[in-house]
């Protein structure tokens, strides 16, 4: 434990301790998300590469702030749903942007065994721990390691115990924007004792680049034949359901309204998309998972993942109510998350993939946003 903590301490003693106050090409102001006169504190970073494309992240919650993208023009616009300053972020308990863990989705009943000891997790989502419980990893202030021009290195140290979660667990987090427009997620981990970790990142994306518009005029293609079948409360069954037929399929591009209102028993129960695919080839970053495409503006967004899982959400729990930037009132459907993860409740379910890390091993996990524009 205390080499554990020895290492963190280095590492906090290497991070980046001097900032500089800035306007991002996407209007943000960076003097807006410096929060605290001691440490800790927050601060906004800017990530850009030579096509102009420019990526704000924040510290608080490792979140992505923005993301200006350009369209089939030429013109750079933001298609991050999230809040232009910090206060707002703490303000609201919403996941725009945020690095999710210890474990993304529900461990049921708040509760998980490892090698014969059981473990009583927070319950924050009814009887259930959802998303990690409260405060999880997108509440926390994760420490600075590392600023480039294109890449950002955060670091969290999640004591033993936290939200029940077993297990002093460093996390290393790395957010690269590559020079062919693809923003690159890597997480590490190493723990101290057997844990569980299933981190996934949950930005609101709009390819349109209006985030008052709706999402359901986008098309969407998964490579995934199933998805995880949920109860009438919500809760993982353990079982796949097809998509074949169903208003599940996306083996092909489809418009993602074209059947989003169906009256489907599964739809029925999160009123809109909510669910975990399964993808089809697993594990391979170089294989693409998703695809979405916005005809107007021209954009594509390609999704890569060393996950077994993507989750999508389609912003359904938005109604107007939260205004983000520009003051813009983030209506139903007015954005489309891309959570690429391991299953909800695999602690709990054997026929799942294990999240499992044990001391001595490694956890790494690759995601990347590839953009681009509809080929002619």
């Amino acid at each position: 434990m205390k080499k554990v903590f020895l290492l963190y301490i280095v590492l906090l003693m290497c991070s980046c301790t001097t900032h500089k106050e800035f306007t991002s090409l996407s209007g943000l102001s960076s003097h807006n998300f410096i929060s605290g006169k001691n440490y800790p504190q927050t601060h906004l970073y800017v990530l850009c590469n030579k096509n102009k494309m420019e990526v704000c992240i924040t510290n608080y919650g490792a979140r992505i702030v923005s993301l200006m993208v350009p369209d089939k023009t030429g013109k750079l616009s933001d298609i991050v749903c999230g809040f232009e300053n910090i206060q707002d972020y703490h303000q609201y308990r919403q996941n725009f942007g945020a690095t999710v863990g210890r474990y993304i989705g529900r461990i049921l009943n708040a509760r998980m065994t490892i090698d014969s000891v059981t473990y009583h997790l927070q319950s924050n989502g009814g009887k259930h721990c959802s998303h990690g419980g409260y405060p999880g990893f997108a509440d926390r202030i994760w420490k600075v390691k590392k600023v480039k021009k294109n890449s950002l290195h955060l670091i969290y140290l999640s004591p033993d115990g936290e939200n029940g979660f077993p297990g002093t667990l460093i996390t290393n987090l790395i957010f690269t924007l590559t020079k062919d427009n693809a923003l690159q997620i890597d997480y590490e981990a190493t723990t101290d004792k057997p844990t569980v970790f299933n981190p996934s990142n949950h930005s609101f994306f709009n390819l349109s680049g209006d985030l008052s518009k709706s999402i359901e005029n986008e098309s969407l293609q998964i490579d995934g034949d199933s998805i995880a079948e949920y109860d009438t409360q919500k809760c993982v069954t353990g079982k796949f359901l097809s998509v074949k037929s169903s208003p599940f399929d996306f083996t092909t591009s489809r418009i993602i309204g074209e059947r989003i209102n169906e009256n489907n028993v599964q739809l029925n129960v999160t009123r809109g998309y909510d669910h975990t695919w399964r993808l089809n080839v697993p594990g391979n970053i170089k294989h693409s998972a998703a695809k979405l495409t916005d005809t107007v503006s021209g954009r594509t967004m390609e999704v890569y993942t060393t996950e077994p899982g993507l989750h999508i959400y389609t912003a359904n729990g938005l109604s107007g109510k939260i205004s983000g930037k520009n003051h813009i009132a983030y209506p139903t459907r007015s954005a489309i998350c891309f959570e690429t993860m391991h299953f909800a409740d695999s602690p709990n379910k054997s026929q799942f993939p294990s999240t499992l890390l044990r001391p001595g091993n490694k956890f790494h996990s690759q995601t990347i946003f590839k953009f681009g524009i509809i080929a002619h």
